[in-house]
């Protein structure tokens, strides 16, 4: 059996057995056997090569953890807890906005609070500009889902769908920019998603509460640990159901 992730992750990055063999110090011959017999690499020889290719060890290798050390990661990937978002400090906001320089990912039904942040679609735009990958994902305003979840929260059945459309008005002058994609999901929406790059805010939906009184977990991505990634998924799963933003969503202002 082959362990194709690893193949996979290689290629990604332009490296050969040999290459990476000599970045962490090893025999290409051990990198191959890595591959080609699925053989499991020393911890030492993990974090390095999962570093290198910029991976998780939980995705590179699955079972190489037991579930208590898994479970040990897991809990060091989280930095913070919120009780509740609208108590998050802004810097914390702008600091983990700031430092995105690789990957941005946003997964709400509107996130209209972003707006808040006059100086937000300046910073986003320098940030594609030089080659920061962003991507929103906003809930589809005549969606059941985003119907329910209005209705839930006891602000109306309309109300989150016009605070959808608000934050798409804000944010669509970025959809011409390469580099920056504005997508619909209809998906029930168990958790907000917000990445920078190797830190993540994964804001929890509680029934009857609106996101802002709802908490938020401040995690970090760490080689080993699986958290991080669970959420990451997530993102992307969402994501391949998406849809673009229809043009009708795209008025622009005079």
């Amino acid at each position: 059996m082959t362990n194709d992730r690893l193949r996979d992750a290689l290629l990604r990055q332009g490296l050969t057995p040999d290459t990476a063999a000599e970045a962490i110090r090893v025999d290409a011959k051990t990198i191959e056997r890595w591959i080609t017999k699925d053989r499991t690499p020393y911890p030492k020889h993990r974090h390095a090569l999962a570093a290198l290719l910029r991976e998780s060890e939980s995705f590179l290798w699955p079972d190489a953890l037991g579930p208590e050390r898994a479970a040990e990661v897991a809990t060091s990937e989280v930095v913070a807890v919120y009780p509740h978002r609208h108590e998050m400090p802004r810097e914390v906001w702008s600091r983990l906005i700031d430092s995105a320089a690789n990957q941005l990912d946003i997964l709400v039904y509107a996130g209209l609070f972003l707006t808040e942040n006059h100086k937000l679609i300046k910073t986003l735009r320098a940030k594609a500009q030089a080659g920061t990958k962003i991507r929103f994902l906003f809930g589809d305003p005549d969606s059941l889902n985003v119907t329910s979840r209005s209705k839930e929260e006891k602000i109306g059945p309309e109300a989150i769908a016009a605070k959808i459309r608000n934050a798409i008005f804000f944010f669509q002058s970025l959809s011409d920019e390469p580099g920056v994609e504005l997508r619909l999901h209809e998906t029930t929406l168990y958790n907000s998603i917000y990445r920078f790059d190797s830190e993540m805010l994964v804001n929890t939906h509680v029934y009857g509460l609106m996101a802002a009184h709802s908490p938020v977990l401040h995690l970090r991505q760490l080689a080993g640990g699986d958290l991080f990634d669970t959420y990451a998924d997530s993102f992307n799963s969402v994501w391949g159901d998406s849809k673009p933003l229809p043009s009708e969503l795209l008025t622009r202002r005079n």
